[in-house]
């Protein structure tokens, strides 16, 4: 029963990345190792975040640009074909371990954007944003610098980020289907994580405006490093004796 503690993670988790845009994603993957079989983790933090980045961008719907759609869906299907290429290959034993490795990347490193603010630009963010999230799962902040190219108004950047995040966690669960990868066996604990996701997102929502933004960076970083230095640990501390 210990998986159903993600319930209220995924609450919370929805809850900050309906208050300040991005995070939730990425702290709700660091918290899964342990709770649920590692074989089971993107599949089911993807659909649990697809129904967080959709109910957030629908409680913001008047702030969403239609025209970044089409652009970003084109590239993410090519970033799906290519990131479950890569995960069908994978060691699920050793998953955690590298997931906490690129959580540490996208925390700490300045990884290459594209350039430039057009739709070629767009095409590109879906395309590696949807490829490595087959295999790190959570990469929401890559794309919020490309994004601030275009508007750098809060709602603006929050509904959008949300928007192209689904386009992204909508591709990689139909692809993770079709890997063979069933839900039956998690319905229960799926269907409460997305109703917890949708009413953190709506929560998160009403306290965008509420909250105060000095030094969170920081503390999430410190946060999200820690929990991604334990996944890395995991595989090591369960491997057998030489």
């Amino acid at each position: 029963m210990s998986e159903f503690l993600l319930l209220p993670i995924s609450f919370l988790t929805s809850c900050l990345a309906g208050a300040i845009g991005m995070g939730g994603g990425v702290l709700l993957i660091a918290l899964m190792p342990g709770l649920v079989p590692a074989g089971a983790i993107i599949p089911l933090h993807a659909l649990t975040q697809l129904a967080s980045n959709f109910s957030r961008a629908a409680f913001g719907w008047r702030a969403i640009d239609w025209r970044l759609v089409p652009a970003i869906a084109l590239g993410g299907i090519g970033g799906t074909w290519l990131g479950a290429a890569v995960y069908a290959q994978l060691n699920l034993d050793w998953l955690p371990a590298l997931i906490g490795a690129l959580i540490l990347l996208i925390t700490w490193l300045p990884l290459p954007a594209p350039r430039g603010r057009g739709q070629w630009t767009l095409v590109l963010l879906g395309f590696y944003q949807t490829g490595l999230g087959m295999v790190a799962g959570a990469t929401g902040p890559l794309g919020a610098a490309v994004l601030a190219r275009y508007n750098t108004q809060r709602d603006w950047l929050v509904v959008n980020t949300a928007v192209y995040m689904s386009l992204n966690h909508l591709l990689r669960a139909a692809a993770f289907g079709l890997l063979g990868f069933s839900l039956w066996q998690w319905w229960q604990l799926l269907l409460g994580m997305v109703a917890a996701s949708i009413a953190g997102s709506w929560v998160g929502t009403r306290l965008r405006g509420l909250l105060p933004q000095a030094n969170f960076l920081f503390w999430f970083r410190l946060l999200v490093t820690l929990l991604a230095l334990r996944m890395i640990a995991m595989p090591l501390l369960d491997a057998p004796p030489l």
